[in-house]
């Protein structure tokens, strides 16, 4: 099969499952966003949410397809990285024409890539362990109620010291995020076809766009909480 045993198609799949996880990113960042929302005014809009996805069959399925597009987005970078490396030593991603200011993030997206896949398997011991998990198999992985994940975020990033060490191991995970998605989105239109010379500018910078807003809506909810640990350190 083509999408497998050829390059051209292994480049396919990275960037259909990769377009996936933006669009999920940028859900999950959205979420997320709510978190500060609620904490400013009192609302509840991120307990309601989760309460939607939680332990539902229609979440389930899709947390399912979710680590499915991880577990194949990740598998096929190491082969196309494999490869690249056999047939141009170093230079992995090689593209048509190189743009200034991607190739470090060309050279190194398998290294960006292990770092971001090393914070979402921290991200789901810390979040997804204690709450879907935890509703599914009635196993409290945590002191907290899993149906409050408001307080659990809350719990994490403002708990005092141990708050702060987590909220920079979030702000590595995203900077290596966003270095990841600005090369990664570029290429991905590429490979759709979007290689000649009119649009490779132009597909820079919506890469840079979508790397900035995905990692924004995260980095956000980090340095919100952040702020209010140090505050009540402070106080």
């Amino acid at each position: 099969m083509w999408l497998k045993d050829s390059s051209i198609g292994r480049k396919l799949v990275m960037s259909i499952t990769g377009t996936f996880l933006v669009l999920f990113l940028l859900f999950h960042g959205t979420m997320n966003l709510c978190l500060v929302i609620d904490d400013i005014f009192g609302t509840t809009a991120y307990n309601w949410i989760c309460s939607m996805l939680g332990a539902n069959w229609y979440a389930i399925i899709g947390t399912l397809i979710i680590a499915l597009a991880v577990v194949v987005h990740f598998a096929y970078a190491i082969v196309l990285t494999i490869q690249n490396r056999r047939a141009r030593g170093n230079d992995r991603y090689a593209v048509e024409a190189r743009q200034e200011g991607v190739d470090w993030a060309s050279k190194n997206m398998l290294a960006l890539g292990i770092i971001v896949l090393g914070f979402i398997v921290l991200h789901l011991y810390n979040f997804w362990f204690k709450m879907q998990f935890a509703e599914l198999t009635g196993i409290h992985t945590s002191m907290f109620d899993p149906h409050d994940g408001s307080t659990i975020v809350k719990a994490l990033f403002t708990d005092g010291w141990c708050g702060i060490v987590y909220c920079l191991l979030y702000i590595v995970w995203l900077c290596a995020l966003w270095f990841h998605l600005s090369h990664g989105v570029w290429s991905a239109l590429q490979t759709m076809g979007l290689s000649n010379t009119k649009w490779l500018a132009r597909i820079k910078v919506i890469g840079t766009v979508v790397a900035t807003l995905t990692v924004g809506l995260f980095m956000v909810v980090i340095l919100y909480f952040l702020g209010v640990n140090i505050g009540q350190m402070c106080a």
